[in-house]
């Protein structure tokens, strides 16, 4: 049962990434607690591992039909390497709440600024 309820979740998930270029984690994970009964940081990590695929494809078709700045997709890459580095690091010391509480809070910030841009 458990099979048929991710499918459509990673339909949703691949829709929300193709579609805005990112996004599909803050679906994902939720959905993962949610529908899947799955742990905080096990719905994190694993997240982490679906989004990779996702956007490595969305990024392909991205750059097909857009100029990219390879420029900057070197000094963020960068940056995103040393950061997710430093993430996964925290996550395996973080407490499942205080996971739940800044998801939360990055999500909440992240819609005021789209609301307000």
């Amino acid at each position: 049962m458990k099979n048929l309820k991710i499918i459509p979740i990673g339909l949703i998930v691949g829709f929300a990434n193709g579609l805005f270029g990112a996004g599909g984690g803050s679906i994902l994970v939720p959905a993962l607690q949610k529908f899947m009964s799955m742990e905080t940081k096990k719905s994190h990590a694993t997240t982490l591992a679906v989004i990779l695929p996702l956007s490595i494809i969305s990024a392909a078709i991205y750059i097909w039909g857009v100029d990219v700045e390879w420029k900057v997709v070197l000094f963020v890459s960068l940056g995103g390497v040393t950061g997710g580095l430093i993430g996964a690091h925290i996550l395996n010391k973080l407490a499942a709440w205080w996971l739940n509480i800044l998801f939360g809070l990055f999500l909440a910030a992240g819609a005021i600024r789209m609301l307000f841009a």
